[in-house]
């Protein structure tokens, strides 16, 4: 039986609520002027405010309510043991820096894993109203401009791609290196749009997106969005990326290639 026929759409409808609830208890901090940021590093800057918790807290929420029995992990507030089988895996604000600089590139990650790793996810943007969603069916956006599928952009070159990463360092000094070896044949490359572009691999806008220094927070809802509108996500030996660590999220397999490839090369 596949994924897409055992699917049970009570994980969506309980995703939306989620997705819901973080929105509103997101929304109040958002630009505001006396917004105080906790750093959780003493030798860089890696923020986490009150909305990032209440955000989190909201959703733990309503899966205590609704969905007991599945386990839960949370960037805030870690892990809660479950007896389905079945994980939630949250980032309450993906981009806090993004979001303490007015900048409404960060969003919600909302996804969920079983033994396989992530078949449903949600990357949402309260502030824009843009929600991408990822289910073994399918890829849809709900937006300003109504519902739409998403698919991934078809084939094309590397010279032709638009690449994508949310720090210029991209890890270590080598990952770095690696990275700026593929965007070094891109015909674009842009940074720091966080969990968004990933969003906009789904909706056939970008063609990669190349991270490192991932946490599985951080990566398992943009699989799950991602591959069901097409596109494929691994870390850079090609292997499963929902632990974290590297990620190569490309609109195709030609494109995933061609990346790997030279990622590869180190």
């Amino acid at each position: 039986m596949s994924t897409a026929s055992r699917f049970d759409p009570d994980i969506a409808r309980v995703a939306h609520l989620m997705a819901d609830a973080a929105r509103a208890a997101i929304l109040p901090y958002f630009r505001s002027v006396d917004l105080a940021a906790d750093n959780k590093l003493q030798d860089a800057y890696d923020p986490v405010t009150e909305a990032d918790r209440a955000s989190e807290r909201a959703m733990r929420e309503i899966l205590g309510r609704e969905r007991p029995d599945d386990a839960i992990l949370g960037e805030e507030y870690g892990t809660t043991d479950g007896t389905s089988g079945l994980t939630w895996v949250l980032d309450p604000i993906d981009g806090t820096r993004a979001f303490v600089s007015g900048t409404p590139t960060w969003g919600v990650l909302i996804s969920v894993s079983d033994g396989q790793g992530p078949f449903y996810g949600i990357i949402d943007q309260p502030y824009i109203a843009e929600r991408f969603e990822g289910r073994p069916d399918g890829a849809t956006l709900v937006g300003p401009m109504g519902t739409r599928p998403l698919r991934s952009h078809a084939p094309r070159p590397l010279s032709e791609a638009v690449v994508f990463t949310t720090f210029p360092e991209v890890g270590t000094a080598q990952e770095g290196a690696a990275f700026h070896k593929v965007a070094s044949q891109a015909k674009l490359t842009r940074y720091g749009m966080d969990c968004y572009a990933y969003g906009l691999i789904a909706s056939g806008q970008v063609d990669l997106v190349i991270e490192a220094g991932l946490q599985a927070y951080d990566i398992c809802a943009p699989i799950a969005v991602v591959q069901a509108a097409g596109g494929i996500v691994t870390d850079w030996q090609g292997g499963p990326a929902h632990h974290g660590g590297q990620a190569l999220a490309a609109a195709n397999a030609d494109i995933h290639a061609e990346a790997l490839a030279i990622l590869k090369q180190g």
